[in-house]
């Protein structure tokens, strides 16, 4: 059964955040918001969450699995950024944004699309998801909370405890979370193109 824990959205506290890290250290899956609703997160490399996470959300090897990161300068290690994907990255982020990215070889494959070796990088505005990947050090395999059939991730803390608490190691309870679709832009290869544009707005990609 999972932990259930209040964290404050605007004001983490260290203590709770720290009690969330040492959970995911163990092989943990937890729940966590984001700016665009709440969101599946677990340890990079780890096989058994990952695949508790596929079995959550129906995944299959062509799913591309995002990379939170707390700034530009931890994703370098696992992202291959043109000068351009970079600037635009950092001029998006903090932000709803969800940018598919060539993977480097410290991105185990089991992580990968299938078939065209990318990655996606998040670097959400929410206090807790930054704050849960300051205290880890490294970036948090994360996948939106959508369960199969639904078109958004869930919102409600109460609900998704009463749906997955058998599933998971941990729910963070940080109010209602609005979903809402991130924006997807593919810096992958030698273009960079919004592949669905969500919440977020960027002005210089558009015609």
């Amino acid at each position: 059964m999972a932990h259930f824990i209040e964290i404050h959205p605007v004001n983490p506290q260290s203590r709770l955040i720290y009690q969330v890290v040492e959970i995911v250290r163990k092989g943990g899956v937890i729940v966590y918001p984001t700016d665009s609703g709440y969101a599946l997160g677990c340890l990079i490399g780890e096989k058994k969450p990952l695949d508790t996470i596929k079995r959550i959300r129906h995944l299959d090897d062509k799913h591309n699995f995002s990379l939170v990161c707390k700034d530009l300068a931890q994703c370098s290690g696992f992202a291959k950024l043109s000068n351009d994907a970079h600037r635009l990255i950092k001029a998006l982020t903090p932000g709803p944004f969800t940018f598919i990215v060539d993977a480097t070889k410290d991105v185990p494959r089991r992580m990968l699309h299938a078939k065209r070796k990318t990655i996606g990088i998040r670097i959400p505005d929410n206090n807790i998801a930054l704050a849960i990947v300051e205290e880890l050090g490294k970036p948090l395999l994360s996948s939106s909370l959508i369960l199969p059939g639904e078109e958004y991730a869930l919102s409600d803390p109460y609900e998704i405890r009463e749906r997955l608490e058998n599933e998971l190691d941990l729910i963070i309870d940080a109010g209602i979370v609005k979903s809402e679709n991130s924006t997807i832009i593919s810096c992958a290869g030698d273009q960079v193109e919004i592949v669905r544009q969500g919440i977020g707005e960027a002005p210089m990609l558009e015609d």
